[in-house]
C-alpha cells in the first residue's frame, strides 16, 4: 500500500503547482485575456459562427492533459466570439451586460482564497464583507437596521428566497394555497411564476392587473381586486411591484402599492432586478418612492452595477422572517455554529456551501467609489433618452413610452405590409449583419423592437451607431 501511496502521490502532485509553474500558467492567461479586451470592440456584437462538431471534439475531455496554449486556441475558437457579444458597445439587446475587468480580479482572488463562507465562524472575514455589502444596500433603498438578506446567484434564486420567506410569513401551506391570492402584471417577469412552482404554491389565484399607458400596475384597479377577493372569502397574500421591468424598463407606482399592501395586510415584494440601483441616479430617484415600504425586494448586482453573471440580493425588511426560513442545524457543524452578533449567509439563503461572490462587486466599489457608478448609470438613462428623441425625428418610427430607465421600445412602419413581419425581418437583419445587438418583444399583441442601455462601454456614439444602422436597414429591406 505504501508504494502505491507514493506513486499515487508523484502523479497527484502535479494538481499543486508550484511559483514557476503558476508564472506560466498568468503569464498565458491574462496576455490572452488582455489581447481579448482589446480586440472584443472590433468585433460583431452577434455572430452565430460556430462548428457544433469542431467545438465537441475541442471541449472533450481526455486522460492525458493539453498544453495552456492549446487551450487557449479551443477557447478563441469556439467561446469568446460566438453568439452575443455582451462587452460590446454596441451590445442593446438584453439588460445584463458584459462586467468590468476588476470584478475579475475579486473573482480571481476569491477563487485562490477559495473560503468556505456558508458560515460566520469558518471564514468571519469574507462573511463579514458581504455582510457589510447587504447592510450598504439596504441603506440605499432605505430598509431598517433590522433587514437582513443574501448575495445570490441572481434574480431567480433571490426571488424563491424572498418568496419562501413570504409564504411562511404568511402561513400559505396546505388549503389556505387554493385561496391564496397573488397579484402582479403581464410585464412582472416570469420566473415569479416559475417560481411559485418550484416553492410549491402552483394552485395560488395569480390575478394580472391592468397596465397603464407606460406599462406600469393600476394601483386602483389592484386596490379594487384586493377588495372584491377578501369579500369572496380569499385570502389577498402577495402583491408583486416591478421597479423596472424587463420589456420596458417600467416602474410601477411604488408608493401606491406599499399604501394597499400596508392598509390590507399583504406582503409587499418588489422586484429590482434590473432598476433599484438606478436610486442612485438624481435623474429617476423620485421614481423610487416607497421601495423602503416593501417587505422583500430582490436587486441584481449584475444588470447595473455592471459586474459578472451570477450576482444577485435578496433583501428581507423584517430580518428575523428571512433567518427563520433558512435558518437550519447539523451535528457534524454544531461545533463551528458559536453565537456571534454577525449572521452565516447559510443561515439566510438556500445554499450552505457557496462561492464568496461577494469580492466581486466589493472590490470595484472600493476603488472608484460609489460617484462613478452614479455617473454611469445616469449615463446610460440620458443615452436611452437621447435615443428616443432622436427616433422621434424618423417619422416612419413608432415609439413606445418615453423611458422610464434605460430602454425604450420602438418599431419600424413600412409604406405597405404588416408591420410585425416587417420588424421580425429588421431584427433577423440587424442580428445576421451584427453590427449591432438588438431584441424583440410583444406589447398590446403587437411585435417591437428593444434597444436597453446597459453596458458601461455604452456611449453617445454608440447611440449614434444603432440609430443609423436601424434606419438604414429599414430602409435597404424597403428598397427591395
Amino acid at each position: 500500500m505504501i508504494d502505491k501511496i507514493k506513486e499515487l502521490e508523484k502523479i497527484s502532485r502535479v494538481l499543486d503547482a508550484n511559483f514557476q509553474e503558476r508564472g506560466y500558467l498568468l503569464n498565458e492567461i491574462t496576455d490572452y485575456s488582455q489581447d481579448y479586451l482589446e480586440k472584443i470592440n472590433n468585433t460583431s456584437a452577434f455572430s452565430f459562427d460556430i462548428d457544433k462538431n469542431d467545438a465537441i471534439s475541442d471541449f472533450s475531455i481526455n486522460d492525458s492533459g493539453e498544453d495552456i496554449k492549446a487551450i487557449l486556441k479551443s477557447l478563441d475558437r469556439h467561446v469568446n466570439f460566438s453568439g452575443a457579444n455582451t462587452l460590446s458597445s454596441k451590445y442593446f439587446g438584453y439588460i445584463p451586460t458584459g462586467s468590468i475587468f476588476h470584478s475579475a480580479l475579486g473573482d480571481y482572488h476569491a477563487a485562490i482564497i477559495n473560503r468556505y463562507t456558508g458560515l460566520y465562524y469558518t471564514a468571519p472575514g469574507p462573511a463579514l464583507l458581504e455582510n457589510t455589502l447587504i447592510r450598504w444596500i439596504s441603506n440605499i433603498l432605505g430598509y431598517p437596521d433590522n433587514s437582513l438578506g443574501n448575495l445570490s446567484s441572481g434574480g431567480s434564486i433571490s426571488t424563491l428566497t424572498a418568496l419562501v420567506t413570504a409564504r411562511d410569513a404568511h402561513n400559505i401551506e396546505g388549503d389556505e394555497i387554493n385561496k391564496a391570492v397573488v397579484y402582479l402584471t403581464s410585464q412582472t417577469h416570469h420566473c415569479l411564476k416559475k417560481v411559485l412552482h418550484i416553492v410549491g404554491l402552483d394552485n395560488c389565484i395569480v390575478r394580472e392587473i391592468d397596465i397603464d399607458d407606460n406599462y406600469r400596475m393600476n394601483a386602483n384597479k389592484l386596490e379594487e381586486a384586493v377588495i372584491s377577493d377578501k369579500k369572496h372569502g380569499l385570502n389577498p397574500w402577495l402583491i408583486v411591484g416591478t421597479a423596472g421591468t424587463t420589456n420596458t424598463g417600467s416602474v410601477d407606482p411604488l408608493y401606491n402599492l406599499s399604501q394597499i399592501a400596508n392598509q390590507y395586510g399583504l406582503w409587499y415584494h418588489i422586484d429590482g432586478a434590473y432598476g433599484a440601483f438606478y436610486l442612485l441616479s438624481d435623474e429617476v430617484k423620485d421614481r423610487f418612492s416607497g421601495i423602503e415600504k416593501s417587505h422583500s425586494i430582490i436587486v441584481d448586482p449584475h444588470k447595473s452595477l455592471f459586474i459578472p453573471f451570477g450576482s444577485g440580493v435578496t433583501l428581507i425588511r423584517e430580518g428575523k422572517k428571512l433567518h427563520d426560513s433558512f435558518s437550519a442545524h447539523a451535528d457534524y457543524i454544531e461545533n463551528i455554529m458559536e453565537k456571534t452578533e454577525e449572521m452565516s449567509p447559510a443561515d439566510l439563503s438556500p445554499e450552505l456551501t457557496r462561492h464568496f461572490r461577494g469580492l466581486r462587486m466589493w472590490l470595484p466599489l472600493k476603488l472608484f467609489g460609489i460617484s462613478v457608478f452614479k455617473a454611469a448609470l445616469t449615463e446610460k438613462i440620458l443615452l436611452a433618452r437621447y435615443f428616443y428623441e432622436k427616433m422621434m425625428e424618423i417619422k416612419r418610427i413608432e415609439l413606445g413610452p418615453y423611458p422610464d430607465l434605460s430602454i425604450v421600445t420602438y418599431r419600424w412602419i413600412p409604406e405597405k405590409g404588416n408591420p410585425d413581419d416587417f420588424n421580425k425581418l429588421l431584427l433577423k437583419k440587424i442580428q445576421h449583419e451584427g453590427k449591432i445587438f438588438i431584441s424583440s418583444t410583444k406589447l398590446n399583441g403587437k411585435y417591437v423592437l428593444r434597444l436597453a442601455v446597459g453596458s458601461f462601454k455604452t456611449h453617445k456614439e454608440d447611440i449614434d451607431v444603432a440609430i443609423n444602422v436601424i434606419r438604414g436597414s429599414a430602409e435597404e429591406i424597403e428598397a427591395g
